[in-house]
């Protein structure tokens, strides 16, 4: 791996950790707090919190270990019906996800696509709102293609500058970040395919999207 993959890598590894942090943290300031606690009632909602910082946790985990990482192997088909669990787990309760699945299942890249976009859409809506995902595999002037869009749509969109120009190509390497990484990130693998990422930003809804040929 050359300098500007270690750096990459570096860079998710920190964005794991500051995503990780806060249900960890709960965590652990749960467990204190059960230790110092004799109240019945006041020990059993310390114990709920703490089996919803666990969850969290681990929703978390699962979908960063496919979203950034190798898990189940390299370059095999991965179930849409994994990453709809994922993306589900992780936009909680306040995003309501709306799904277009035009298939049963996509390579991985395609899919590390699909939820690092959807990661970004779910940052954005900092209100809630709705999250519209489609994918689905079809044929193209050259062969076979995945095409992929994500609609993040609310009351309030909060879409960092910096990560769309890390998804349209136009970020200076110098403002690589653990923020902007994981767009960094999606854009080369698409673009490493012969493919391309879109992002447009208008006053109600930011929509993102990319073709990826499969052939």
């Amino acid at each position: 791996m050359n300098d500007s993959g270690l750096d990459l890598a570096a860079l998710l590894c920190s964005r794991l950790c500051h995503d990780m942090l806060s249900p960890v943290g709960a965590l652990t300031n749960g467990l204190e707090l059960l230790a110092d606690e004799n109240d019945a009632d006041m020990r059993s909602r310390i114990v709920e919190l703490l089996e919803q910082s666990a969850k969290t946790s681990a929703d978390k985990l699962k979908f960063f270990r496919l979203a950034f990482g190798a898990a189940g192997g390299f370059g095999e088909m991965v179930a849409l019906s994994e990453a709809r669990a994922l993306v589900e787990a992780l936009a909680g309760g306040r995003t309501e996800v709306r799904w277009a699945l035009g298939g049963d299942s996509l390579p991985k890249a395609a899919v590390k696509v699909l939820l690092n976009l959807a990661h970004i859409g779910i940052e954005a809506l900092v209100r809630g709102g709705t999250l519209d995902i489609g994918a689905e595999t079809r044929s193209g002037a050259a062969g076979q293609e995945a095409e992929i869009v994500v609609r993040a749509a609310g009351p309030r969109i909060a879409f960092d500058p910096l990560v769309g120009k890390a998804l349209d190509g136009t970020l200076d390497a110098a403002d690589l970040s653990s923020r902007t990484a994981p767009a960094w990130m999606i854009r080369q693998i698409a673009t490493g395919a012969g493919g391309e990422m879109h992002v447009i930003l208008t006053g109600d809804a930011l929509v993102m999207g990319s073709v990826i040929p499969l052939d």
